[in-house]
């Protein structure tokens, strides 16, 4: 006897079940243990009181019958003996254990194949998966940022799939350094003498400070001590740098005076923060980088600009809110400037650091470094995206975040209207549906005060009154959550509300209008 089936109750020899072994031609585990059960329960012997539809513990197969059930082969063949077994162990005691409580029917028992082939198929499902992102916020932190261009995905796959030259010089045949991959390359976009990329913004800051004033004190104004999403504070990344922070100036002004006054034997840096999730409106100052520049060089000191988001193009152009641009700062006289790579410069999650030939190997050196680096993945991604802005004319076309943020509004109302008999007809009559104009948003901290216009479809539910309008909503949001393709909306004004600037009408409105069939049901 395998070890599988010593673990189990598996039918006694002389009951239905053992007549009916799936050793037996025509014969499964399944139908046999049916049989057994079906016995047994006109017996009255297993079942509840009625003694008509329960079945027994003894009426489940082994796990080594159950495998060799012509139903279940099929799934060995494509997963292997040990994962099938260890799914098929974990579904009989979980069945067993039913059987004993009496909540286990005996028609179950012909869907176990079924029951263990969706099991394993679940349990092999990918957590991270495809989702339709109708929210409004075309960079939505919680649902991945930036979308890859096409020529990222197949530099990824191109490299991923086979040995590359990460470290490895071509060239001269010898050890290279992965950073060089793209340091030419963002030096030609921003005009940088050198740069070195890390993990992430964040790394790049922590990285920056540590390497820069590390042990010695950084000079901030108190307006941009800021706090960006997942708690990371700037005075906590300065103390886990091992700078000391010098705050100057007030929340809402601070001037060049009080960097001045703050400059001691002490000083490493100076540094500024973008404010690019929050605004300070109203009696307000402060301190630009082409004016704090001269301060910095008085002092001997380098001055060092987080930029956040950090786009490499002007977005004006476009008719969108400008943002400021590394080849500014870098012109206007910063020496180290930071910035995101999977946010309006539209790459994958990285931290790109540019500036001073000496102060860009001073922070490449330092130990962190290497703790921080940018892995062969996302290097690949982050490599094709700024070949892409080689061409900046085709950035609208080629680059996913432009082409979503750029996207005409009479296109997305266009939409609209072809999806609002659709939708209506999904959901009705539970909801009503109307298009309206919307205001959405860049996200991921981008501009966090300015809107796009927008397009899309509003669902109310058809109520008598307020009273459970807030119940019908989250099981909408539930039901379009679980959908094969998710679909991810937002909820305001007591409506759900599809934003649609960013369903692609190429690569996902058909698959939005397939789902819809499976979404009536859901509501029905």
């Amino acid at each position: 006897m395998r070890p599988e089936a010593s673990m189990v109750h598996g039918p006694t020899a002389g009951s239905p079940a053992a007549a009916s072994d799936p050793s037996t031609p025509g014969t499964t585990a399944a139908t046999a243990a049916a049989a057994a059960t079906a016995t047994s329960g006109a017996n009255g012997a297993n079942g509840p009181a009625t003694g008509t539809t329960g079945a027994a513990p003894k009426d489940l197969p082994s796990v080594d019958r159950l495998l060799r059930d012509e139903a279940v082969t099929h799934l060995m063949a494509r997963h292997g003996h040990a994962f099938v077994a260890g799914e098929a162990r974990r579904l009989l005691e979980a069945w067993r254990r039913r059987a004993v409580e009496g909540t286990l029917a005996a028609h179950e028992l012909r869907h176990l194949p079924a029951e263990l082939e969706r099991r394993c198929e679940q349990r092999l499902a990918p957590r991270m998966r495809r989702v339709i992102n109708l929210t409004g916020t075309v960079l939505h932190t919680n649902l991945g940022r930036a979308l890859l261009a096409d020529e990222a995905l197949q530099q990824v796959l191109a490299c991923m799939g086979s040995p590359n030259n990460l470290e490895f010089d071509l060239a001269r045949g010898e050890r290279g350094d992965r950073d060089s991959l793209v340091e030419s390359l963002l030096c030609e976009i921003t005009g940088a003498e050198a740069a070195t990329v890390v993990n992430n913004n964040a790394a790049a800051v922590l990285l920056g400070i540590a390497a820069l004033a590390g042990g010695k004190e950084a000079i901030v104004s108190r307006g941009e001590l800021v706090e960006i999403g997942g708690a990371f504070r700037m005075p906590d990344v300065m103390a886990a740098a091992g700078a000391k922070l010098v705050e100057v100036g007030t929340t809402n002004r601070t001037h060049a005076r009080d960097y001045q006054a703050a400059i001691g034997p002490h000083t490493a840096l100076l540094l500024k923060v973008h404010t690019s999730n929050y605004a300070i409106q109203g009696f307000t100052a402060s301190v630009s980088e082409a004016a704090l520049a001269p301060i910095a060089r008085a002092a001997g000191v380098p001055l060092m600009t987080d930029l956040g988001s950090g786009s490499l193009v002007d977005l004006a152009q476009w008719g969108l809110p400008a943002e400021p641009l590394p080849q500014q700062m870098l012109a206007d006289g910063c020496d180290v400037v930071t910035f995101s790579g999977d946010k309006l410069l539209g790459g994958p999650q990285a931290g790109l650091i540019v500036g001073r030939q000496d102060l860009i190997q001073q922070i490449r050196k330092f130990p962190m470094k290497r703790a921080l680096r940018l892995s062969k993945l996302p290097l690949a991604a982050l490599e094709a995206t700024l070949r892409l802005y080689l061409r900046p004319d085709r950035l609208t076309q080629d680059l996913p975040t432009l082409r979503l943020l750029t996207r005409p509004v009479d296109q997305i109302e266009a939409q609209a209207d072809r999806l609002l008999a659709r939708v209506q007809a999904a959901v009705a009559p539970r909801f009503a549906v109307r298009v309206s104009t919307m205001r959405g948003q860049i996200g991921s901290g981008s501009l966090p005060v300015e809107t796009l216009p927008s397009a899309g479809l509003v669902l109310t539910p058809q109520l008598p009154g307020k009273r459970g309008v807030g119940r019908a909503l989250d099981e909408l949001q539930t039901a379009l959550r679980a959908l094969p393709l998710p679909v991810i909306a937002r909820v305001q004004s007591d409506e759900l509300w599809l934003d649609l600037r960013c369903l692609d009408e190429a690569r996902e409105e058909a698959a939005f209008i397939e789902q819809l069939a499976q979404l009536k049901e859901s509501l029905a």
